[in-house]
């Protein structure tokens, strides 16, 4: 009996994880308010998405605007002082990099990067198109 609870304790686990078996690595960091007008939808309050759950991508995934209400799945894997929070979480592509160069592979809310990580400015995440 204790090595059947074992095997599906296990299968729970490892299927939680399958679904980012095939995902892309970049780094993410943060930026702050005002995020409208944004190069997606302008000044529409109605583009984002509820918990403020947004990105900013940078020219390798903006692909010429049509990354605008993409939404992708995310979780930190590392950065400086442990910053992970062991969950994963599904944002919403509302604009283009704000910096030039862009710092990142995807530009966090607030809210987004504070539901990811406990600190910091820049992490290694994980990411996958859903």
């Amino acid at each position: 009996m204790a090595l059947l609870v074992l095997a599906i304790v296990i299968a729970a686990v490892m299927s939680k994880e399958a679904y980012f078996t095939h995902g892309d690595i970049g780094t993410a960091s943060f930026y702050n308010p005002p995020y409208i007008p944004t190069k997606c939808d302008g000044y529409r309050e109605e583009q984002f998405p509820p918990g403020n759950l947004f990105v900013a991508v940078s020219e390798g995934l903006w692909d010429n605007g049509a990354a605008c209400g993409r939404r992708y799945r995310l979780r930190c894997l590392s950065g400086p002082k442990r910053p992970c929070k062991r969950r994963t979480i599904d944002v919403k592509v509302v604009d283009f990099c704000p910096v030039t160069p862009c710092p990142s592979t995807i530009m966090l809310s607030r809210d987004a990067f504070a539901a990811i990580a406990h600190h910091g400015r820049k992490i290694n995440i994980e990411y996958i198109q859903i």
